[in-house]
């Protein structure tokens, strides 16, 4: 809770979000517990419940929820600015789309660029199986196999070529 970091400035949330969380939890907790709590006059949650919405917090609370509309409508790309140009060649003046997506909780996500790695031209072409598949070998030296092995060392990983009449075991 805030209540530790006091000495940090801005550390405690806005007085009417206090509020509105004891009007939340006011069926759970005794509203004078939690107004202490909170450090919030008793006398001030009253009022605020009394209170009508005047018409910049009315004005705040549709564009708020325009921008949500429009956010959700890119799927999460747009960022700021892009929602207020949306916006306003919809005919919705406004300058505070920054601070609403903030106040909101959302911030834009960029796709990933998608890269194709593999190019398929057709057939694809395969190394022949010179020996298919059959390791067995009559004499020494009459069929020999590569494989690289990894050895951990202090230093980290180095490869060493290893040739063997058979196969490596694995």
């Amino acid at each position: 809770m805030w209540t530790e970091a006091r000495a940090t400035v801005g550390c405690r949330p806005r007085a009417e979000y206090r509020v509105a969380l004891i009007e939340v939890e006011k069926a759970n907790y005794p509203v004078l517990w939690m107004c202490s709590m909170l450090k919030v006059a008793r006398s001030s949650f009253y009022a605020w419940r009394s209170r009508a919405e005047t018409p910049t917090g009315l004005r705040r609370r549709r564009l708020g929820e325009r921008v949500a509309s429009m956010f959700e409508a890119s799927r999460g790309t747009y960022g700021c600015r892009r929602v207020a140009a949306a916006l306003n060649r919809q005919g919705t003046a406004c300058r505070m789309v920054a601070d609403l997506m903030h106040e909101l909780g959302l911030k834009a996500r960029q796709p990933r660029a998608y890269k194709v790695t593999t190019i398929h031209g057709g057939q694809v072409w395969r190394r022949p199986d010179l020996i298919e598949r059959d390791f067995t070998a009559g004499l020494p030296g009459e069929r020999l196999l590569g494989d690289i092995t990894y050895l951990r060392t202090g230093q980290g990983w180095p490869t060493s070529p290893r040739s063997s009449t058979q196969p490596p075991a694995r």
